[in-house]
């Protein structure tokens, strides 16, 4: 894996000059060079570790992790994996393991067939000195709750799912996931969530390193209320054309939010990038 763009200018200069001192190759363990190699999972853990916890403690700090096509399709056949990579994976695997609660919408999990996160033991150390259980929970956000509570996601969980909901939410469907075993977090006075509060009562559950994997429209609500912090990209080098769903869905802000590249990845054609908040 290569790093094209260090977070400083400082260390873009260093890999300039060792990529120049190699003759334009990657020289390995010359200091600050090009690195065209596979990353270790400790590798990634710290290029993608969350803000520090600052004077007044932990604020919550909520990351989106997603991939698009050249032509910016989020989806072949209503599904993300056939435009991802083993090295997306990777990456994919070790935002969970850093995560304390991954949100994902509801249609998602539909689409996407999850699953509970797992326990692994390459992070298990690196969970347990930050304070964290053995795998990160997953938070469901939805407004009818039409889901199937027999699945593994609600059945069998290492950590109890959470259903993320409005106080409005039909109460026969509420009872249905509580009886499941999954806890139910009101998060809005309607039928539906209202972001903002969803990220404090999350960060209340003492859950602070949020990690949403979308879809589309609930990252889309996410942007709106303007509650995401970092957005982690994987370009594909893929075109797909058709009509499929963006990273981003729902209706067009009244003024487009500006992020700022902290680093960018790549390895074998695809492009890791990670941007924060202005």
């Amino acid at each position: 894996m290569r790093r094209l763009f260090p977070v400083t200018d400082e260390t873009a200069a260093r890999a300039l000059d060792g990529a120049r001192g190699a003759g334009g190759a990657s020289a390995p363990g010359a200091a600050g060079a090009l690195e065209d190699r596979e990353w270790t999972l400790a590798e990634l853990a710290a290029a993608y570790a969350y803000p520090e916890r600052g004077p007044a403690g932990r604020e919550p700090w909520l990351r989106a992790n997603m991939v698009a096509t050249l032509d910016g399709a989020a989806q072949h056949e209503g599904r993300s994996q056939p435009i991802s990579s083993a090295a997306d994976m990777r990456i994919f695997g070790t935002l969970r393991a850093l995560a304390d609660v991954v949100v994902v919408g509801a249609e998602t999990v539909r689409q996407e067939g999850y699953r509970p996160a797992r326990a692994r033991a390459e992070f298990a150390a690196l969970r347990e000195a930050a304070g964290q259980g053995p795998a990160p929970a997953i938070a469901v956000v939805t407004a009818s709750l039409e889901l199937d509570f027999s699945l593994p996601l609600f059945a069998s969980p290492l950590v109890p799912t959470l259903i993320l909901t409005g106080a409005a939410a039909a109460p026969d469907r509420t009872a249905a996931a509580e009886k499941a075993g999954a806890r139910v977090v009101i998060a809005g006075d309607g039928i539906g969530i209202d972001p903002a509060r969803a990220v404090q009562a999350l960060a209340e559950l003492g859950h602070t390193r949020l990690l949403t994997e979308g879809g589309p429209r609930l990252l889309g609500q996410l942007v709106a209320s303007g509650v995401l912090d970092e957005l982690c990209l994987t370009v594909s080098p893929m075109l797909t054309a058709g009509n499929a769903q963006r990273i981003t869905g729902g209706p067009t802000i009244t003024v487009p939010q500006r992020f700022t590249l902290a680093s960018l990845l790549e390895e074998e054609g695809f492009l890791f990038s990670r941007y924060r908040r202005e």
